[in-house]
């Protein structure tokens, strides 16, 4: 992701959350659906089997399905998984051997796992800026729209 100068653009969902106070027209904020039975790429590079980076690939592919590309986006997917597998190492070794030149090295590829998790659509205000939404389904936002459907019939 490009380095921008001040502060970064808040997500859609905040805007439209607040009512979108500046008036100016908001992309659209349809919520596309998570598909998750979409026949899933193979790794073309072997990851440890059963380990972070294999988790990792399953996640993205079935929940990224909406708007990653297979021809495009596989390359940088694959690398983020490979460097998952080595973080994993990395910090093995970081707890054991307690060397300062190794935790350096670990902040380092976890900033990396963050950029390239970024440049793949999996932070709010990356997915935004892509158009796409969450699918949100959890307990809390269930609470808010009984309550909201009370309020509105009382």
């Amino acid at each position: 992701m490009a380095e921008t100068r001040g502060r970064k653009p808040k997500p859609i969902e905040q805007k439209a959350r607040i009512g979108n106070p500046g008036g100016r027209k908001l992309p659209s904020t349809d919520v596309i659906p998570v598909i998750t039975n979409r026949d899933m790429p193979t790794p073309h590079r072997p990851l440890i089997d059963n380990g972070p980076g294999l988790q990792l690939w399953t996640a993205i592919w079935t929940s990224g399905c909406a708007w990653l590309r297979r021809d495009t986006d596989i390359e940088l997917v694959m690398m983020t998984c490979e460097q998952t597998d080595e973080r994993a190492v990395l910090r093995t070794k970081v707890f054991r051997e307690q060397e300062w030149r190794d935790r350096a090295s670990l902040r380092t590829l976890e900033k990396m796992i963050a950029q390239n998790l970024s440049a793949l659509g999996f932070s709010p205000t990356d997915r935004a800026r892509l158009g796409m939404n969450n699918v949100s389904n959890d307990a809390i936002q269930d609470f808010r729209d009984r309550i909201a459907v009370k309020r509105a019939s009382a």
